[in-house]
């Protein structure tokens, strides 16, 4: 008697990859130019008061930071829309660093504390739309390259009192290298905002990794009354040097529509 023979086995249909969730609407593009950047290591518990829902702190190697980044906005457009008298202008923050895991995607990312910029409108829409901490302020800036050395210093005005923040570095840019607190600090593509009911909103931020100048201790500083700007809080982490400080040099970028996550 015959052994039956098994059906050849039928090929099974490729299974295609999911689709990547479409992308949201661009609201701002800009150049980040001269973002120089002092780091200090702050109290992780004093970080999380801050913390938007949904989220958990970020670490680099165990540490935790607050970062006080001044930078120059180029070449601005909201919605694709050039804004009279508001196409360049400076913004210093204090932003710490965050994440959240969607899917098994881990979105870093930061959370600001106060974003100062000189133009009224600009606060405005920030708040409206983000709930930004922004606030207006009498600013200006300095670049000044060297055959050796670039300087760039940003003032503001807050209570008649005048504030700084300068670094100085030099040589030539650098990419970034992998795993150390350079990238840390500059590569966060997603940022974070409270809103007023507890909720939490998140936007992506487009940019291509920057090349940096990493700065001595000594030629990085903030003059600032960190008590009066930023709350008796931070008082004692931003009267001390700060840990790290370097200078990007940017790029064009892109800030897309925020989601409430939260």
């Amino acid at each position: 008697m015959a052994t039956p023979t098994k059906p050849a086995a039928q090929p099974q249909p490729a299974i295609a990859p999911a689709a990547a969730p479409p992308k949201q609407r661009v609201f701002l593009t800009a150049d980040w130019r001269h973002l120089a950047m002092l780091n200090y290591e702050a109290d992780p518990d004093l970080l999380r008061r801050w913390l938007p829902a949904g989220l958990s702190l970020d670490d680099w190697n165990g540490r935790h930071f607050v970062s006080v980044v001044g930078l120059m906005f180029e070449r601005t457009r909201v919605y694709g829309l050039a804004m009279p008298f508001h196409r360049t202008f400076e913004e210093v923050n204090l932003r710490f660093y965050a994440r959240r895991e969607v899917g098994g995607e881990v979105r870093r990312g930061v959370v600001f504390i106060r974003e100062i910029v000189p133009r009224r409108a600009v606060a405005l829409l920030a708040r409206a739309l983000y709930n930004e901490n922004y606030a207006a302020m009498p600013m200006s800036h300095a670049v000044i390259h060297s055959a050796d050395e670039t300087s760039v210093r940003y003032e503001w005005r807050h209570q008649d009192a005048a504030h700084s923040l300068a670094i100085r570095v030099p040589g030539d840019p650098t990419p970034l290298r992998d795993n150390t607190e350079e990238e840390f600090i500059a590569e966060h593509y997603w940022g974070y905002a409270a809103q007023r009911d507890g909720g939490t909103l998140e936007y992506e931020v487009e940019h291509p990794r920057w090349r940096v100048w990493r700065a001595a201790a000594s030629a990085a500083t903030l003059n600032t009354d960190a008590e009066r700007l930023y709350g008796p809080e931070f008082a004692a982490t931003l009267s001390c040097p700060p840990a790290s400080a370097f200078l990007a040099e940017g790029s064009p970028i892109i800030v897309r529509k925020g989601v409430r996550i939260a």
